[in-house]
């Protein structure tokens, strides 16, 4: 079939041309060929002598003789410059094959073919490149035609797909890829062709003949072009990338392991509760890591059992006990939940062990179950070796990789979790089993640390309980209701705390202190001061000696070691300054924990007078009936443990039905408004005084803003009950013997009026006892009051310094039993001073209808 350019031909790189010589060596006919590669029409040179017309003028002669041999029918070819007329010098050089011809007489003639050298040799270069590129590339190249089979393939490309090079021609895309991999291609080549867009790096997966893994290629597809510039096909270049896929799998299952340790870097262990904790990592786990998961801990860990956790999983193979008893605290599971027992395929289910569910998911224990691994099991002999563990499948099950995880802590496993894929995920290779240990390890310390905590903090709780006070404490002329709020609402461990403390004569000492600071030092702190305190309080001093006291106490407990602190560097010179300005730092750190500050009141509830002591803290507020509530005017003074500052007394005089609040800053003050304003606040909470003193506790909390869990809060509420008059006597002695008698005498219409003529004999033998001792030791005047609430308190005052002191008296002795006696028959006795002297007291309960118990011989004889 006759086609104007067949495509591929060589006459579309190379022009050739032709032109006749006639017998008389003129030219006869000339091409249009001719006339474009020479330049010159066809009118300008027929009828012209070709080597005048073209040769240099030097090459004439040679040139004839060689005419004149091709007419006499001798073939030639050779190289030959040319010029082109009206150009100077040569212009050109061409290849030409001169053939001897006949004319239609018979005479001699000549026809020339002309080919340009140059456009030859551009053609033998890039036939020359296209040959190297295509034969010695170490990639496979392949031209496939525009009917999409294979014109030419490269043996690069013939070594991946088997064969010769030449063996490849005529193939189709579906010889060499599964069916969706070859249509994708097929696709993509036709697309080339037609838009002639190239395509880069398309990813093609496939298996070449003979073998036995899939590989991976990367092809670069784009479109060829005639001469004429006619698509003629499209060329590949493919990369065999399978290594480069699996370097960027590592990499990204790398990527993907890191990014899964700084999650559960970030999100467990936020929670000092074990359960959560394990619920924490599955939620990092799944579907992240695996596709089901499960954590089981020690039940012995749950419960808080003494005992060494190492000794949780150690089992006597022989007893068939299997593992210690586990609980399933937590399961998570990103598959479909109408899968049920997707695990009972698994060997080592526990559904042949202890306390194993029942239901239809038989293969797993149900969530909070306990249940024991059978001795054999992977499971077990994880938690045994502290090694991970491959728990194998089953063809029926639809899990098909599962790791044993134990969960190792400080060298103690306190648990295990399984991770496991489902059957269209990966199992579960090297890098993971590591990536598992580091999740299960991290779980693991948190979990650790939660279980010493927990044991830490149920003993910092006790502590701290055992430091306040009752929830209902009682104080003679006082209602008292308290609230106590840790700051840190998940250690329930602070360093606010209040006290009531009973003194004698029914007076009633109210506390409030705050350690700076919160937690359990701060709690230790304050127990310490609390216990001071109350120490203190029973040597019956004033408020401010209590708390000058109480300074002391606290700088030496800031001291390492309980010891004074020392301003200077002692003996041993300036080589030991590093150290000792460390010790100091350290000194500073600890006395730090002890700056605290409190406020110390005294309440009589037979004058309703009140004094106040303050070291560094809060005002005290009062609210009397029908009043708005009061801020007391009570020098601050400085907190406990800074010292050089005395402190100040105020005495105050409360109204009945008044209401005394003792509370710490954090009732009052938080970071979004300021002191002055949670003071206020306060006030207005108190406006109604007269209600139940339980509901003015509550009310003030409810209404302050006091962003609970910033900073600790401890609230002293106090109503004012003072003591009727009919509950006290009150006389005044003159310092004589005849007082004793009248002393006695008073004592007993005192108690036969209050209908106590059971205390009769036993009060008028103590009265006489510390009415003699006042007259015989003591100076002034003597006062004798009785005062009867709770219980009955007999007190006797004098104006001597000298404080009662209890002695054994010798055999021979006809006196020195007195306070021995008083001891014995007293419920409690003591002595305290006063601004004008002392005061002795005995104080004795209340008959409750049963026989007043008689001395023992014992008592009796430990008189003498």
């Amino acid at each position: 079939m006759w086609q104007s350019s067949p495509p591929g031909s060589i006459y579309e790189y190379i022009k050739v041309a032709s032109f006749s010589i006639g017998a008389d060596g003129l030219i006869e006919q000339w091409s249009r060929r001719a006339a474009g590669l020479f330049g010159m029409a066809s009118d300008e040179v027929v009828g012209k002598d070709p080597v005048e017309a073209f040769m240099p003028a030097e090459l004439r002669s040679h040139a004839h003789r060689r005419v004149g041999e091709i007419l006499d029918g001798k073939e030639w070819t050779g190289l030959v410059p040319f010029r082109i007329p009206g150009e100077n010098g040569v212009s050109g050089l061409a290849e030409i094959y001169v053939m001897p011809s006949e004319t239609g007489t018979g005479d001699r003639a000549a026809l020339c073919i002309v080919v340009e050298v140059q456009a030859l040799r551009r053609v033998e270069t890039d036939l020359a490149a296209s040959q190297a590129i295509f034969g010695q590339s170490p990639f496979g190249f392949v031209l496939f035609g525009t009917d999409f089979t294979v014109v030419r393939a490269n043996q690069r490309f013939a070594t991946v797909f088997g064969g010769e090079a030449d063996d490849h021609r005529g193939r189709t895309v579906d010889d060499y890829l599964a069916r969706p991999e070859a249509e994708r291609l097929a696709a993509t080549l036709r697309r080339v062709l037609e838009t002639g867009e190239a395509v880069t790096d398309l990813q093609l997966i496939g298996v070449p003949p003979g073998g036995i893994g899939r590989r991976h290629w990367s092809m670069n597809l784009y479109r060829v072009h005639s001469g004429s510039g006619r698509p003629i096909g499209i060329a590949g270049l493919a990369t065999d990338v399978t290594q480069r896929h699996f370097a960027a799998r590592e990499a990204a299952s790398a990527r993907r392991n890191l990014a899964l340790l700084n999650e559960a870097s970030a999100r467990i262990g936020n929670s000092l509760d074990l359960e959560t904790t394990a619920r924490e990592l599955l939620d990092v786990a799944v579907p992240g890591f695996c596709d089901i998961a499960s954590v089981d801990l020690y039940q012995g860990l749950l419960t808080g059992e003494e005992a060494s956790p190492a000794s949780w999983g150690r089992r006597d193979p022989e007893s068939g006990t299997g593992s210690a008893e586990m609980r399933r605290v937590a399961h998570a599971s990103a598959v479909s939940d109408a899968l049920p027992g997707i695990l009972r395929g698994t060997a080592d289910g526990p559904g042949a062990g202890e306390g194993a569910s029942a239901g239809p998911d038989a293969g797993q224990p149900e969530l909070g179950s306990v249940h024991r691994y059978p001795f054999h099991s992977p499971c077990a002999v994880a938690l045994r070796t502290s090694r991970v563990e491959d728990v194998p499948g089953d063809e029926r099950s639809f899990v098909h990789s599962t790791l044993a995880v134990p969960m190792v802590a400080h060298d103690v496993v306190v648990g295990l979790v399984q991770f496991s894929r489902t059957k269209g995920s990966e199992p579960f290779g090297e890098r993971d089993r590591a990536l598992a240990t580091e999740l299960a390890a991290r779980a693991a310390v948190c979990i650790d640390n939660a279980r010493l905590y927990r044991r830490e903090h149920e003993r910092a709780l006790i502590l701290q309980r055992s430091l306040l006070p009752p929830g209902d404490p009682e104080a003679a002329g006082l209602d008292i209701a308290c609230r106590y709020l840790p700051g840190n609402t998940a250690t329930e461990v602070g360093g606010d705390w209040f006290d009531v403390i009973e003194l004698p004569g029914h007076r009633t000492a109210l506390v409030v202190g705050d350690v700076m600071g919160r937690g359990l030092r701060a709690a230790v702190a304050m127990g310490e001061l609390r216990t001071a305190v109350r120490t203190l309080a029973l040597l019956d001093l004033e408020p401010a000696e209590v708390l000058s006291a109480l300074d002391e106490v606290a700088r030496g407990l800031g001291t390492p070691g309980g010891g004074e602190r020392s301003e200077g560097f002692g003996a041993g010179g300036g080589a030991q300054w590093p150290s000792r300005v460390a010790h100091k730092s350290r000194e500073a750190d600890l006395s730090e924990v002890y700056l605290a500050t409190c406020v110390y009141a005294v309440y009589d509830p037979v004058t309703r007078r009140c004094t106040f002591a303050n070291a560094g803290h809060l005002p005290p507020v009062v609210a009397e009936p029908g009043e708005p509530a009061l801020l007391l005017d009570v020098p601050p003074g400085m907190p406990l443990g800074v010292g050089g500052e005395p402190f100040e007394e105020v005495e105050i005089e409360l109204k009945e039905g008044s209401l005394l609040a003792l509370y710490t800053d954090g009732l009052v003050e938080s970071r979004d408004h300021p002191l002055d304003e949670g003071l206020e606040a306060f006030r207005q909470a108190l406006a109604e005084p007269s209600q139940p003193l339980e509901d003015v506790c509550d009310h003030v909390l409810s209404t302050l803003d006091t962003r609970h869990g910033e900073d600790d809060i401890a609230l002293l509420m106090a109503r004012i009950q003072g003591l009727r008059p009919d509950a006290v006597g009150d006389w005044r002695l003159p310092r004589e013997l005849r007082s004793v008698g009248r002393a006695r005498e008073l004592a007993r219409e005192q108690l036969a009026a209050w209908d106590l003529g059971d205390l009769v004999d036993t009060t008028e033998l103590l009265v006489s006892e510390l009415v003699t001792n006042a007259l015989r030791y003591g100076e002034g005047e003597i006062r004798l009051r009785l005062l009867r609430d709770r219980t009955l308190v007999c007190e006797v005052w004098d104006a001597g310094l000298v404080q009662p002191r209890r002695r054994r008296a010798r055999d021979t002795d006809e006196g020195g039993r007195g306070l021995q006696l008083v001891g014995l028959l007293s419920a409690a006795w003591g002595s305290r001073r006063t601004p004008r002297g002392k005061t002795v007291w005995f104080e004795l309960a209340l008959p409750d209808g049963a026989p007043a118990a008689e001395l023992s011989v014992d008592q009796l004889l430990s008189m003498y």
